[in-house]
């Protein structure tokens, strides 16, 4: 609900008090009994999540929708798995939240790998001759999933540029000076909006023809 994913946080938000809303007024809860919709915010902080976490479960909560950020979701679900707590995460697409085997931990958004294949795969049917860039900014996530675009599009023969820049960077241009040099017309950028929204711009200020793709980690 705070920091740099507050706008996911928001939409979470919104989604699930919806969805309460709706239930609630459905006939299906017996008893008239009533979905009652309480949040909490762990800012995509580890620590703070597994603060979260105790809370929620010392109120016996029955299901929590969340957390957004892997890095967060993955502490947090052993002390629901624990507690015998539903966790569903829309947006911790890091393989392991799920492979640990926790019966009570569920996604309903992609893994890294299988939105990492998705991309590579499109880019190479879609661009065959067109010089590629694969982008990360550093965080774990982001890196992740880059890795696995690259890793994919040399499984095809294809030859990528591979670059980095720090999250929370806010001048592209030396970056998209290189990617100019080596004519790269298409960039998967594994990062977050606020990054790519900055090198977008910059990119064009800069008469750079790039296609970009991304995908929120």
């Amino acid at each position: 609900m705070t920091g740099s994913s507050a706008a996911f946080g928001a939409q979470m938000r919104d989604g699930a008090a919806a969805a309460v809303e709706v239930l609630n007024v459905s006939g299906l809860l017996p008893d008239n009994a009533k979905v009652v919709l309480s949040v909490a915010d762990d800012a995509c902080d580890p620590r703070q999540a597994v603060a979260v976490a105790n809370k929620l479960t010392t109120e016996r909560v029955l299901l929590v929708v969340g957390y957004f950020c892997s890095s967060s979701s993955i502490p947090a679900s052993d002390i629901y798995a624990e507690a015998g707590i539903v966790q569903v995460s829309p947006g911790s697409s890091t393989p392991q939240l799920t492979d640990r085997g926790l019966e009570t931990v569920f996604r309903i958004c992609g893994r890294d790998d299988q939105q990492g294949t998705v991309a590579a795969e499109y880019i190479h049917m879609n661009y065959p001759n067109e010089n590629i860039a694969v982008l990360d900014d550093k965080s774990t996530a982001g890196k992740r999933i880059a890795d696995v675009v690259e890793a994919r599009l040399h499984r095809f023969g294809r030859q990528v540029t591979r670059q980095s820049y720090v999250a929370g960077e806010k001048d592209f241009r030396a970056l998209v000076s290189r990617m100019k040099k080596d004519r790269v017309r298409v960039a998967y950028i594994g990062g977050y909006h606020t990054e790519i929204g900055l090198f977008l711009r910059q990119a064009s200020e800069a008469k750079a023809d790039f296609r970009v793709w991304r995908t929120i980690p």
